[in-house]
């Protein structure tokens, strides 16, 4: 325990002791080489074309709507025919012809939707990219004390300031 003081001691004493020395110099550029950048631009065009497309028309069905129309119409058109309790009769009778008849007409009209055709432009967005060289600075080389010291830069620089700090 007498020990681990004993160090610590010696080495706070030891710090407050030491001095340091704070100071700026330069070194000469010995090499300045300009850095670029590969950058892959794209530029967006479009790419059209008219295309035909189906268009259907008519209506395709099992005729219900026919036989719908043509039971009231044969209703109404029995109702006005008969008398007393044939009035009746005639409008029932009425509308069962008239269902058959509407959903027959209706179903020859509909014998399949016709299709034609339309034209549509149709487009789509493609990219073409190319590849081009960005500047990004200048690479500045020199040597400090058989070390290199590398500083970049906007332009070449003819000497490299340097911050020192010697501690003793």
């Amino acid at each position: 325990m007498k020990k681990i003081i004993f160090t610590l001691l010696s080495v706070g004493v030891a710090s407050l002791m030491a001095e340091s020395i704070n100071f700026s110099d330069s070194i000469p550029v010995i090499k300045s080489e300009p850095v670029y950048k590969t950058v892959t631009k794209r530029t967006p065009y479009q790419e059209c074309w008219d295309e035909q497309v189906p268009v259907s028309s008519g209506a395709s069905g099992d005729g219900t709507v026919g036989a719908l129309i043509g039971g009231v119409a044969g209703g109404i058109l029995g109702h006005q025919v008969g008398g007393g309790s044939g009035k009746t009769a005639a409008t029932v009778g009425g509308a069962i012809i008239g269902t058959l008849v509407g959903k027959n007409l209706a179903s020859r009209e509909n014998s399949g939707p016709t299709t034609t055709y339309q034209t549509q432009r149709k487009c789509v967005t493609k990219y073409n990219e190319t590849e081009e060289e960005k500047f990004i600075g200048y690479k500045n080389i020199g040597n400090y004390k058989g070390k290199t010291i590398i500083k970049y830069s906007n332009h070449p620089l003819r000497r490299i300031r340097l911050y020192v700090s010697v501690s003793y």
